[in-house]
């Protein structure tokens, strides 16, 4: 018989270790979250937090399933595969807790689990809403970084922090004002696994960041996760995104990574991501699926 589990809830951030903790003890190229999703998503997007509730389940002190709720009514959730029985757990906690009157959810089509309890909870496909890709590389066949002249390549240092989150902002706000604030970067630049010698720019002649590649290293696994790489509207066309993303790929190679992990857009609304990284060399994987209720 299978001892009772315990369960914890949160509001904002405050879950996020625990979550990063199963993510990378369950971690595979099965899984749909790298840690460094959780730790840019949950402190990039700060103005969002009081919309968030995520519930820990734990057995024996081991967390063995999560589900993150960004209110009204979408789930992210992440079960322990070797504790199958516990994603009906979390769904049945979402559909208890969800104020939307429309509820959704988002999981890789690997995770048969997960799609197995959303589907027996009523959840169907939604087979027109957008969907992302893993993409991967190998780091041992890099091409060179090359940027045009008046232009140079670097990390970023734990004193620019306003500076980092300007150069995000420029890339970010083609749609409307990015709501990344310097107060949301210093949260992600303070945030375990962020390391300043993997978050690369491209550096004008007047000082300003307007290329940024930001990777997150996963030591145990090795997987370095690539989230997210911009360039400032005015200066695209000239390959600097390309050449920003593989300097943080190739310092990720030099802190020990030997894999490198991306999650674009795969439907065709919004293509060029995509065709940026497997330019690149990055190669189709599982896609995320969408479900409704």
């Amino acid at each position: 018989m299978l001892r009772p589990v315990q369960k914890t809830e949160y509001a904002g951030r405050d879950g996020l270790q625990d979550m990063q903790e199963l993510v990378q003890r369950t971690w595979s190229p099965a899984s749909r979250f790298h840690i460094g999703d959780l730790a840019w998503e949950l402190n990039a997007t700060l103005h969002r937090q009081d919309s968030w509730r995520t519930a820990v389940w734990r057995d024996a002190g081991e967390i063995v399933a999560w589900g993150w709720l960004a209110e009204p009514g979408y789930l992210l959730p992440v079960v322990d595969p070797a504790r199958p029985e516990l994603a009906e757990v979390v769904v049945q906690w979402f559909r208890a807790t969800a104020d939307g009157s429309e509820l959704a959810s988002s999981v890789l089509d690997t995770e048969a689990h997960l799609i197995a309890a959303l589907e027996a909870a009523g959840f169907r496909r939604d087979e027109d809403a957008p969907f992302f890709t893993h993409h991967w590389t190998l780091l041992d066949a890099l091409d060179e970084p090359v940027v045009p002249e008046g232009f140079a390549l670097r990390h970023v240092r734990r004193d620019e922090v306003a500076k980092r989150a300007a150069g995000h902002r420029a890339a970010w706000s083609d749609w409307g004002p990015s709501k990344v604030t310097d107060e949301a970067f210093a949260a992600v630049m303070a945030a375990w696994p962020y390391r300043p010698e993997l978050d690369w720019v491209v550096e004008n002649e007047a000082g300003e960041f307007v290329a940024t590649a930001l990777i997150w290293l996963d030591e145990q696994s090795g997987v370095g996760l690539v989230e997210p790489v911009g360039c400032a509207p005015a200066y695209r066309r000239r390959g600097l995104a390309r050449a920003v993303d593989l300097a943080a790929l190739h310092a990720l190679r030099e802190a020990g990574g030997t894999r490198a992990l991306v999650c674009p857009r795969g439907d065709d609304g919004y293509p060029q991501a995509r065709a940026l990284y497997q330019d690149i060399g990055f190669r189709p994987g599982s896609r995320t699926v969408n479900f409704v209720a």
